[in-house]
């Protein structure tokens, strides 16, 4: 009965200051996770599982990484000649960023929702980690006789809303004589002429808007409780696949409790850290407690602790980095880094 009735629209406008450091080159959706996925692969695996066959981003700033990592929707089954993946960029840098689901972006791209026949639409941020079914957040939204239905973790809004397809358009085509700007506007208005519902969400989820969020989202991968909740096998986290060559370790290497993607060489001391793909760990190196992005290089004799390095860095042998305070260093993409540090 409900298949085939969502349609999924990710806002992928978000600029958020907290993550400046990591989004100087990129969205905050294409930013990396895991070691081999983005922060947009949760949301849009979510509503892949979800049977959702319809799909349109809207970006705004630095979406290059972005459109490169999603291409046609391939590897999410969203390449196809119905329906499928869609990307909406802002018309205008100079448009507002009025909070999450932006009625005046989705006007400039109007016939998109007048051609949709799904009945029911998600909008959703793009920088959520969770692993959540959306079906019975629309069964009980259809029960409850909802207009708005707000997804909810501990009593906090996770910017995900569920709403009828045609109230979406009737939103967008009256903003003016409503005055409300976004989504998010009328789903937080107490005197919304609207009925407005909560659906509560117990598994972990986490909004990534702070480079603090980021990290502790990351090393939180290492509790099997919530690495198995996040990477469940009935419902998967889909992702770009890159053919790549396993991991190579070389003797004397020495790996305790890590993530390490494929195409790397390890060749020193790994212990609590997620390394992405195609990544150098030289010999004597000591890495603990550290982020390492795609084709970063390590050299030999080289100590990291508790650090976040971008992709394509250098460390010189002989580095130190070391980070003394509660938030992560960050080394930005491309920086070769050869100096003592001790942040």
């Amino acid at each position: 009965m409900l298949k085939n009735s969502l349609l999924g629209v990710i806002d992928a406008t978000a600029n958020h200051k907290g993550l400046q450091e990591l989004t100087i080159h990129r969205s905050p959706a294409a930013v990396p996770f895991g070691g081999r996925y983005r922060l947009v692969d949760f949301i849009l695996s979510n509503m892949v599982n979800s049977d959702i066959r319809s799909v349109a981003i809207f970006p705004k700033f630095q979406y290059r990484s972005l459109m490169d990592h999603l291409g046609s929707g391939k590897n999410w089954d969203l390449n196809r000649k119905r329906d499928g993946l869609f990307f909406f960029p802002s018309p205008s840098l100079d448009y507002p960023v009025t909070g999450l689901g932006s009625l005046d972006h989705f006007a400039a791209n109007i016939d998109f929702f007048m051609r949709s026949e799904q009945e029911y639409t998600i909008v959703a941020n793009a920088c959520t980690i969770f692993n959540m079914d959306f079906k019975p957040v629309l069964e009980c939204h259809i029960e409850a006789g909802c207009d708005i239905t707000a997804i909810r973790k501990d009593g906090v809004s996770l910017d995900i809303f569920l709403l009828k397809t045609s109230l979406l358009k009737e939103l967008i085509l009256t903003r003016h004589e409503t005055s409300y700007l976004s989504i998010r506007d009328v789903a937080t208005d107490p005197n919304s002429p609207f009925t407005l519902c909560s659906y509560h969400y117990d598994g972990f989820a986490s909004m990534i808007d702070t480079v603090e969020k980021y990290y502790e989202a990351s090393m939180d991968l290492f509790l099997p409780k919530i690495w198995s909740e996040l990477f469940a096998m009935e419902r998967p986290i889909l992702t770009k696949v890159k053919d790549e060559p396993p991991t190579r370790y070389a003797e004397g290497a020495s790996v305790k409790n890590a993530m390490i993607a494929n195409g790397c060489l390890i060749e020193g001391t790994v212990e609590n850290s997620i390394i992405a793909r195609s990544v150098r760990i030289g010999k004597n190196s000591i890495v603990k407690n550290c982020i390492i992005m795609q084709k970063t290089k390590v050299e030999e004799s080289c100590i990291l602790e508790g650090a976040i390095l971008d992709k394509d860095v250098i460390v010189e042998r002989g580095a130190h980095i070391k980070n003394s305070g509660p938030m992560p260093f960050v080394i930005r993409k491309g920086s070769v880094q050869g100096a003592w540090m001790n942040s």
